[in-house]
């Protein structure tokens, strides 16, 4: 069975500006983004790379790929000291085999992390070491290989305040009093281990101007002043709901910008609620597109916004279903 996209959203890096002209050219998504200068990614998973119709679709429609979990801490140190990177190995050989960048995703984050690490008492010097130690070993490895990593992901919470984690306060690495030190220290430690790769701070719900991404415009306001080593920030765009659509998407991309930091669109899916044959409306499907369409022009209009990338491209393997119990789905391209 081939993978039938919804092609009603074949231009959705077109700028209104270009779409006349770029319609009668384009084919593809990755030829409509090649022609105005955009990254158009997908998260890939490595055990889908012997899939045909998986990869065949991959590879024509996007420029850039993502590991969905495969470069996470779980996946790459699952044990104290020992690294297993075939998996992601293997996306970064399907990507440089068909002329794709790879982001990594991602060094730093309270999730998805090994029970030797999560359940054990480390003191934080040793907590500091391993987190070194970790960071420093994967950047070294993708090094020339991943364009860009998010070194820290979901770190700050929907108030403006940063997450307890084992990384921050329980027991974190010593900098707890210092707010969001511990970030900025990631930072430093992905740059000495690739100084030339793009290092950037990734969360959700930060996509409007609200508290949280006020937080995260202060936080990385700061780091640039300071001297932080960070290139961007990664805005990740998952929706379910209309109040989930930040109004203010163009003016929150516009900010950072002005920071002097790219912007990533990271994780975009528009699930969409279900009926019992597991199939959304077609009046749903029409707000999917307009959704799709208003965010990639927002990015697709602002030089400083350089890759548009969904959590991935096929709702087969979405992650929307299974953690929705099948009451929505559909979210993806």
């Amino acid at each position: 069975m081939r993978m039938r996209f919804r092609w009603h959203l074949i231009f959705l890096f077109v700028p209104l500006a270009f779409s006349i002209e770029v319609a009668g050219h384009a084919q593809t998504l990755r030829e409509a983004a090649d022609q105005i200068g955009l990254m158009v990614g997908t998260a890939v998973r490595s055990a889908l790379l012997s899939t045909p119709d998986y990869t065949a679709t991959l590879a024509k429609q996007f420029n850039m790929i993502e590991a969905e979990n495969e470069m996470k801490w779980r996946a790459t140190e699952p044990s104290r000291g020992v690294f297993d990177f075939r998996a992601g190995d293997r996306i970064v050989a399907f990507a440089q085999a068909h002329g794709m960048k790879v982001r990594g995703h991602n060094l730093l984050w309270g999730k998805y992390n090994p029970a030797w690490l999560t359940q054990a008492r480390f003191t934080p010097d040793e907590l500091r070491s391993i987190m070194k130690n970790h960071i420093q070993m994967v950047v070294r490895h993708y090094r020339g290989q991943v364009f860009a990593w998010d070194v820290v992901n979901e770190a700050i919470d929907s108030q403006g305040h940063v997450r307890h984690t084992i990384w921050y306060d329980q027991p974190g690495i010593g900098l707890a009093g210092k707010g969001t030190a511990y970030i900025a220290q990631a930072f430093r430690w992905a740059h000495e281990a690739d100084p030339h790769a793009l290092l950037f701070y990734n969360d959700y719900a930060a996509d409007g101007v609200n508290a949280k991404s006020d937080a995260i415009y202060e936080m990385l306001k700061d780091f640039k002043r300071e001297g932080v080593p960070v290139n961007g920030v990664g805005l990740q765009m998952h929706i379910f709901t209309p109040k989930d659509v930040p109004a203010r998407l163009a003016e929150n991309i516009a900010r950072f910008t002005r920071l002097g930091l790219e912007v990533h669109i990271t994780e975009m899916d528009v699930g969409l609620p279900l009926d019992a044959r597991g199939q959304a409306s077609a009046t749903q499907l029409e707000w999917q597109a307009k959704v799709y369409r208003t965010v990639a022009s927002a990015c697709a209009r602002n030089p400083g916004c350089t890759a548009f990338q969904t959590w991935g491209f096929t709702d087969r393997y979405s992650w929307i279903p299974p953690y929705t119990h099948g009451k929505r789905g559909a979210a993806l391209l």
